[in-house]
């Protein structure tokens, strides 16, 4: 890394909300800025009026810090020297149109009359000759006379770049190496300010990415066809290009094509990661090897850990695919590793935020009530739940319990169990509850060794019983979940079933 202090940005559509492969943009660029002691720009590109949607921005701001990235400068950090960082402020102040006027004076940009059904006629024809589309060029060097006679007719332009003929384009990738592109495969003179004044893409990033600074541009590999044309841009204006990386796009594994919205078997924004109980330090982790890695097999790693260990030279060529199962096992990585107490936490604010239809259900409980609930959910299946959705719904189930329909010819039914054992099994517990038994484990060891029955045909019962399912977690500690009364009611339930 030369001495030009880094300055790297995020520069997001307000198009949509924070999507897995937004947030893998993002992160590259904070893990790149903090690594080297830079700073971190937050831009949002908001000249596509049409596509914007409303709160757009706003849950792009939010999802970046429940992800743990932040941002030195922004529309909420202004520095003077930058600001303003909305793209259509800017576009107010006239900072793009001044390059504009620079192009067009230099004889580097032209104005384009085209009608769109003009050019739709030009794309037929060359689909019809079956040659690859391209502005055929049909306005460069006209003369003022004729530009005129346009606007006479009302029509108003766009502003076109023009290409030098037969002229590469290159820049060294620090994730896809050399890159070259001629400039006579790039489809033609390309509109850089629309009829309305606003400016293209590929225009307002390069004047932007300049006049902020910007050192080095990580973005998604989709963006390497812009790439020359916003070179082509810098060459023209006199600036150098900042270095570019361009990340792996993430597939979708069973396709094997870029991860789609269409993808239904997988959640695509980070809002639905944080309301099905994924926590925010494993999808950081998780987003993190998608298009690069470490030194070495470890996986799990803190935010901290991985600014430090942060090496852009080792990112990938190669797409990167989507592996939900190491996702699952990541995050029970992490929930295995958090006290009961902050999982409670979490899991109670994903119930009072309620977005969705687990959690809504849980908010009738009563708060006091809830944390307990949760609180010994948890205890209990610490060790085994992916998700935190998965512990709502298990405390669902405990607080439903009662309402619940077991199926008690799971064992009625069972040749492997004598109906007599059984019944002794639950009444003899029953006997101890009822008189007061507070340690389950040892009421449950007594109620064996009293009977002469341990392992299968002790458990086997007691899970049916106290799940409805002949396999649980530690039972004594499920039993603890419930009421005594609740304990008394399941166990007095089978009993009846099984002396129908």
């Amino acid at each position: 890394m030369d001495d030009k202090k880094v300055r790297v940005r995020y520069a997001p559509s307000p198009t949509g909300f924070l999507h897995i492969g937004n947030a893998q943009s993002a992160l590259f660029n904070y893990l790149f800025a903090r690594h080297f002691n830079g700073t971190m720009v937050l831009r949002i590109e908001d000249t596509d009026t049409k596509r914007n949607v409303k709160d757009g921005e706003e849950s792009q701001r939010e999802n970046l810090h429940w992800l743990g990235i932040d941002w030195d400068e922004g529309p909420n950090k202004p520095n003077p020297k930058y600001a303003p960082y909305r793209q259509s402020e800017r576009n107010k102040q006239g900072i793009y149109h001044k390059y504009i006027q620079e192009l067009l004076d230099k004889g580097l940009a032209y104005k384009d009359y085209s009608t769109e059904e003009e050019l739709a006629e030009m794309r037929e024809r060359q689909r019809a000759n079956n040659e690859a589309p391209h502005y055929d060029g049909r306005w460069y060097g006209k003369s003022e006379e004729e530009q005129k006679a346009a606007e006479a007719k009302g029509l108003k332009p766009t502003i076109r770049f023009h290409f030098p003929k037969n002229h590469d384009y290159e820049w060294d990738d620090i994730a896809r190496g050399h890159v070259s592109f001629n400039s006579d495969n790039l489809g033609g003179d390309f509109i850089i300010e629309k009829s309305d004044g606003m400016p293209t893409y590929n225009f307002a990033v390069v004047v932007d990415d300049h006049t902020m600074d910007i050192t080095h541009v990580l973005r998604g590999a989709d963006h390497i066809s812009n790439t020359p044309k916003q070179i082509a841009i810098y060459e023209a204006l006199g600036w150098e290009h900042p270095t570019f990386c361009h990340i792996p796009l993430i597939f979708n594994p069973k396709t094997r094509k870029k991860l789609s919205k269409r993808d239904k078997d997988t959640l695509q924004f980070i809002s639905e990661y944080k309301k099905h109980g994924y926590l925010h330090e494993a999808i950081f982790n998780f987003i993190a090897f998608l298009g690069w890695s470490p030194v070495g097999e470890r996986e799990i790693y803190s935010k901290d850990e991985l600014i430090k260990v942060y090496d852009p030279n080792r990112m990938s060529k190669a797409p990167a695919y989507f592996d939900q199962k190491k996702l699952d096992w990541m995050n029970a990585q992490y929930i295995k590793s958090m006290s009961v107490d902050e999982l409670t936490d979490r899991t109670m604010e994903l119930v009072k935020e309620g977005e969705t239809e687990e959690a809504k259900r849980l908010q009738s409980i009563p708060e006091d009530q809830l944390k307990d609930l949760i609180m010994k959910t948890i205890h209990v299946h610490q060790r085994d739940v992916n998700k935190l959705l998965e512990v709502i719904e298990y405390v669902w189930s405990y607080y439903n319990v009662l309402d619940e329909n077991f199926n008690y010819d799971l064992i009625k039914d069972n040749e492997d169990f004598a109906n007599a054992d059984v019944l002794a099994v639950l009444t003899g517990l029953k006997e101890k509850l009822e008189n007061g038994a507070d340690d389950y484990s040892q009421a449950i060891k007594e109620v064996g060794k009293a009977i002469g029955i341990k392992g299968r045909g002790l458990y086997f019962p007691l899970n049916l019983a106290f799940t409805g399912s002949t396999s649980a977690p530690q039972i004594y500690e499920i039993m603890d979940i419930y009421s005594r009364d609740t304990d008394i009611e399941l166990l007095d339930r089978m009993i009846k079933a099984l002396q129908d």
